[in-house]
């Protein structure tokens, strides 16, 4: 799971096998281990009316995909989901979670477990 964060956003991208352990176990969590302390993040799946919901407690960002958005998101088309997370001063932190697919430019990551880039098959 890759996770990036610029300004008050946050994403997550997840390889099939992640896909398909949220959509199974209802959970997949990683981490980066820094020297005195880690940051974990974890995507959890529960029962609540927003798409995505997010906290950050204990060194540890958690965000909340809605159940019924994660029965069959393995096998189906759907690339992710977003949601504007409203904040005390009328604030907003934007979520996204996603499907990640293969790179369009070469990298040296291991990309064996990620979705087949679409742009790639419209050439």
């Amino acid at each position: 799971m890759k996770i990036r964060i610029k300004g008050n956003s946050i994403r997550y991208r997840l390889t099939r096998s992640e896909v398909a352990a949220v959509c199974q176990i209802g959970y997949v969590s990683d981490f980066v281990a820094f020297p005195k302390q880690s940051l974990t993040y974890n995507l959890i799946v529960q029962e609540q009316p927003q798409p995505l919901t997010a906290t950050f407690e204990d060194d540890v960002i958690t965000l909340s995909l809605a159940k019924q958005l994660s029965l069959d998101w393995d096998t189906n088309q759907t690339v992710g989901f977003s949601h504007a997370m409203l904040l005390p001063n009328d604030k907003k932190l934007m979520l996204l979670v996603e499907k990640d697919f293969t790179c369009l430019d070469d990298t040296s990551e291991d990309q064996s477990d990620n979705y087949p880039n679409p742009k790639l098959e419209l050439k």
